[in-house]
Formats: C-alpha cells, sequence, structure tokens
C-alpha cells in the first residue's frame, strides 16, 4: 500500500510536469503561428492543462478499466467546478466574461447532457466517439474565430498570461516533446499505483477515479486557476475551468473511446447527475453580477465535500 501510495505521488508530480512543459512549449509554439493569445489562452492552455486527464483515461482504456477512464473525467468536470472555483472565488471574487456566460456555459451543458444521453446503454463506442470528438472540433473551430474578433485590451489581458514566446525554437519543442513523454509516464504509475490501492482496499475503480485520480490529473487546472485568482485575471481562470470541462468530456472521452469502446458500469446516474447539476449551477451563479463571489465559491467547496462524503458512505 505504501509503495502505491509513493507511486501515485510520484504520478501526480510527473504528471503535473508534463502538463506544465507541455502547455509552455505548446502555448510559445501557437503564438509563433500567428494566434491570438486569447485563442492560445482558450484553446492550448485550457486544452493542455486537460493532457493529464486525456493520457491517464487513454492509458486506463488500453487496460480495459473503463470506469476508470470515464470515471476520470466525470470526477475531474466535477472537482475543477466545485472545488477549483470554489477556491479560486474564495482567494478573490471572480469576474466573468461575458462570452463565457452566453457562449460557453451552454456549450458545458449540452456537452454533460450528451454524455447522460450517451452513456444510458451503458458504454461508450466509436459512434459515440466521433460525435463527440465532432463537437470538440466545432467548439475549437467556434473558439477560434471569436477569439479574433475580441477587443484588444482583452487580447492584452490573456496575453499577459502566457509564456514567454521570443526564446529559440528548439526550446519550445523540447518543452513539448519533454512535457508528453512526463506525461505518458505520469500517467502509467498514478493509473498502476490508483489500481492497486483498489485492489487492496476494496475501494471499485469508479470510485478511484471519481476521487484520486480526478483529483490529482486536475492539479493544472487548479494552479492555473489560482494563481490567475492572485493575480486578478478571474475572467482566465473561470475560462480555464470551462473550457477545460468542454475538452474533458467531448476531446477525452471521443479520443478514448474511438481507442477503445469503454464500458462504465460502476460510473451511476449520481455521478452524472451531480456532472450536470453543478455544470447548470454555472448560469445563476455567475448571472448574479457576471461574478462568483466569496460565499458562492463557499457553496462550491461544500458541495464537493458532501458529493465526496457520499461516494465515502456509499462504499461504506
Amino acid at each position: 500500500m505504501l509503495l502505491d501510495l509513493l507511486l501515485i505521488a510520484v504520478g501526480l508530480v510527473v504528471l503535473t510536469g508534463g502538463a506544465e512543459g507541455l502547455v509552455r512549449g505548446g502555448a510559445a509554439l501557437a503564438l509563433r503561428l500567428g494566434l491570438t493569445p486569447l485563442a492560445v489562452g482558450l484553446t492550448v492552455v485550457a486544452f493542455g492543462t486537460s493532457s493529464p486527464e486525456l493520457v491517464v483515461s487513454l492509458s486506463a482504456a488500453l487496460q480495459g478499466q473503463g470506469d476508470l477512464a470515464v470515471g476520470n473525467v466525470v470526477g475531474s468536470n466535477i472537482f475543477n467546478v466545485a472545488f477549483i472555483l470554489g477556491v479560486a472565488a474564495l482567494v478573490r471574487p471572480a469576474a466573468a466574461h461575458a462570452q463565457v456566460i452566453r457562449v460557453d456555459v451552454p456549450i458545458v451543458i449540452g456537452s454533460s447532457l450528451l454524455l447522460c444521453a450517451l452513456l444510458l446503454d451503458g458504454r461508450l463506442g466509436a459512434l459515440e466517439g466521433t460525435v463527440l470528438l465532432a463537437g470538440a472540433g466545432a467548439y475549437t473551430a467556434y473558439t477560434l474565430w471569436a477569439a479574433r474578433r475580441e477587443a484588444p485590451e482583452v487580447q492584452a489581458e490573456a496575453g499577459g498570461a502566457l509564456p514567454d514566446a521570443d526564446g529559440p525554437l528548439w526550446r519550445d519543442l523540447a518543452f513539448v516533446v519533454g512535457g508528453l513523454v512526463l506525461l505518458v509516464a505520469g500517467a502509467r504509475m498514478l493509473v498502476t499505483g490508483a489500481v492497486s490501492i483498489a485492489e487492496a482496499a476494496g475501494l471499485s475503480e469508479a470510485i478511484i477515479g471519481l476521487t484520486i485520480l480526478a483529483a490529482g490529473t486536475s492539479l493544472p487546472e487548479l494552479a492555473t486557476s489560482v494563481v490567475a485568482a492572485l493575480r486578478g485575471q478571474s475572467d482566465i481562470a473561470i475560462g480555464n475551468v470551462v473550457g477545460s470541462n468542454i475538452f474533458n468530456v467531448l476531446g477525452i472521452l471521443g479520443v478514448t473511446s474511438l481507442v477503445r469502446p469503454l464500458a462504465p458500469g460502476g460510473i451511476g446516474p449520481v455521478d452524472l447527475g451531480v456532472m450536470l447539476v453543478l455544470a447548470i449551477a454555472l448560469l445563476p451563479l455567475l448571472r448574479t453580477g457576471f461574478r462568483l463571489d466569496r460565499l458562492e465559491g463557499a457553496l462550491l467547496l461544500l458541495s464537493y465535500v458532501g458529493y465526496t462524503a457520499y461516494l465515502l458512505v456509499a462504499v461504506a
């Protein structure tokens, strides 16, 4: 058990380092290619911080562990909204960009509803994966188009949160390649340790995916959002979480179910329902003054504590 915990801890560190390298190098390369800072922030950075979820879910799927693969995504989306936005709002009340409320939050709700519908038969196959990936492609295309139409001051604010792109090209490429290597290595360690603990403690793979894996693979989103909140870039904190949640469902589960069909029997209606309710709750929470205040952040955190307590009681 101790060795498995150590494996998980080391895997989380390696995963976080890999995500940081991938985001740093990928963002710099995207800026070199002429993408606007806002477009880079909404796509490369948001998707890059979700890269741990991608490699962990893929690794789990390839090992035939559908509960881990889907539980990781569902749990991450719950963790992102309830825990990360809760913490970010407690650090500093977060103002939401109008586009996020009008467009991105409804897409989060729509993608969550779509996932619930696709899982009615208890599996995600190649057809479902194709539908999800098509949605990811459409969302990315729209985001790139909309980002180019934003005002210069919004572009400038987004640029302030991105890494420097003035260094040598080889350095950016090294960050990308090194990040990918670390992500794969960290994912293997994390999944191996998590499965061993589940077997030793009598926990289901679904519980491990919804909790340990979900929280661990969401560390890049947590770090990005808290740092953005401390810097007063609260709209980036919210946009990062919203963008990552969309990519988690459409991109990660799309790719994963295409690689190998998933049958996540351990992911129940309550888990999917909590994910959906939190997504829907974002609309009224963010529409009250176009911000997320400390009280609302505390309520989100309490909801995560309540959900985790439910999982533990269900196990007992």
